[in-house]
């Protein structure tokens, strides 16, 4: 292993912090870095283990802006995901009651909402106004997708005197926030502009676990157990949950892990086949013939490459995808009735009852921390970069680093590794890439 820190991770400064913290505590994290060991299961970009450095997260002695004066903003965007409120909850409190903030503004529906055109009024935040989310999933400031124009986002940031943007949100959230970062750069002006990374799927690059994360995986878990019920219950009952996952499966993957009812998990990162030597569908006649039931696990975006190819894109730009579900359906119903073989299917889409359920106790810790380390770090002038804990500990990555790439379940990886001793299925094609 490569011991030296080899990664640009420096985390750019509006400017000298010249103000002195009225913070009462004395965890410092001034000039601390937090060496990280990367491996496969964090990032694509690791070929050879190597370590890199990051700037430690937490409060500074020195500040960059007059807190008692200072403006800030948040804005939630792209799909649902637990523990959102729980994060805009966090930057209040943290903000009026740590550093006297006299003013934060909710940005409704997204990105949409800094744009005039749309007509939707900013919302003052208050603690009062703010402490009872928590316990509701979704998003107190709603949400939209799709790209708007950052230089009117700019626009009504610099008529709002904002002084720093938090942006809750995926990978093209972060993208968007990049995109804000250099339009506000571009015009030398002093606004802070961070994100927290919030994605169900769990891929946005270096960041090993997203919150909301634990609870999804929970949540899938019931959905896994009644298709496990549903086909047990009649002779041949074959079970199928979709999960998320445009084009990672770790959802999936811990799912089934958590549960040990599952004997097939497909994920986008492992293009199986469905018929002959090594198909899914041959597999799935002799889990029938010796066990008289089976349960499959799906990913959205898996076998995709068995589908017709779908056109145009969604609202958030991503790929139209096939139906994964209907799918595996038709094919079990053809190859097994072509056989002879009584069965029954039942089908369990979960998606929207994940993504909208409030976060359990571990992520709404997890929440708590990013909020608070996301106001530290506005008040000390960081900018262009996102909060998030890697092995355990809290740190400051750059924009560009986090949206380099979307992260994917590696299947060389423990994990995907579990997963195949598991479920018994890694005498399918495509479970593992030639060497």
């Amino acid at each position: 292993m490569n011991n030296e820190c080899t990664m640009q991770t420096d985390i750019r400064t509006l400017g000298p912090c010249k103000l002195d913290s009225n913070l009462p505590y004395r965890t410092w994290a001034d000039d601390k870095s937090i060496q990280i060991f990367v491996d496969e299961e964090l990032t694509e970009d690791a070929g050879q283990p190597f370590s890199v450095c990051f700037e430690a997260a937490g409060p500074r002695r020195k500040l960059y802006f007059d807190t008692t004066r200072a403006k800030c903003a948040i804005v939630t965007c792209g799909g649902l995901c637990p523990g959102i409120n729980d994060v805009i909850r966090a930057i209040v409190m943290e903000a009026f009651h740590a550093y006297n903030v006299p003013s934060i503004l909710g940005i409704p529906y997204g990105l949409e909402g800094f744009i005039p055109k749309y007509g939707h009024t900013l919302q003052e935040l208050t603690p009062k106004g703010v402490a009872d989310i928590h316990r509701f999933g979704g998003t107190m400031l709603g949400s939209s997708r799709g790209p708007q124009s950052a230089e009117e986002i700019v626009d009504t940031l610099e008529r709002s005197n904002v002084n720093a943007l938090f942006v809750i949100g995926g990978d093209g959230t972060m993208k968007a926030a990049r995109a804000i970062s250099n339009e506000v750069q571009a015009r030398n002006l002093k606004i802070s502009v961070l994100g927290i990374p919030k994605t169900i799927d769990n891929d946005i690059n270096f960041i090993p676990q997203s919150f909301g994360f634990e609870t999804a995986v929970f949540k899938a878990t019931e959905a896994i157990e009644c298709a496990h019920t549903e086909a047990c219950g009649v002779p041949n009952g074959i079970g199928i949950v979709k999960l998320m996952g445009r084009e990672s499966g770790f959802i999936a993957a811990r799912a089934a892990l958590a549960l040990k009812e599952v004997n097939f998990v497909l994920i986008p990162e492992a293009p199986f086949t469905l018929d002959g030597e090594g198909g899914l569908l041959p597999a799935l006649e002799e889990r029938l013939k010796a066990r008289g039931h089976a349960v499959i696990v799906a990913a959205e975006g898996a076998g995709q490459h068995l589908l017709a190819e779908q056109s145009g894109t969604d609202a958030s730009g991503n790929p139209v995808l096939g139906d994964i579900s209907e799918l595996l359906r038709q094919s079990v119903n053809t190859y097994l009735d072509a056989r002879g073989m009584a069965h029954s299917i039942k089908y369990i889409d979960p998606s929207y009852i994940i993504r909208s359920i409030p976060a359990n106790a571990n992520d709404k810790v997890y929440c708590g921390f990013l909020g608070q380390y996301a106001v530290h770090a506005a008040m000390a002038g960081r900018t262009d970069m996102v909060v998030g804990k890697i092995q355990d500990r809290y740190v400051h990555l750059p924009l560009e680093l986090v949206t380099r790439k979307r992260r994917k379940l590696n299947i060389y990886s423990d994990l995907w590794r579990a997963v195949l001793e598991s479920t018994g299925q890694g005498m399918l094609k495509g479970m593992l890439p030639p060497i």
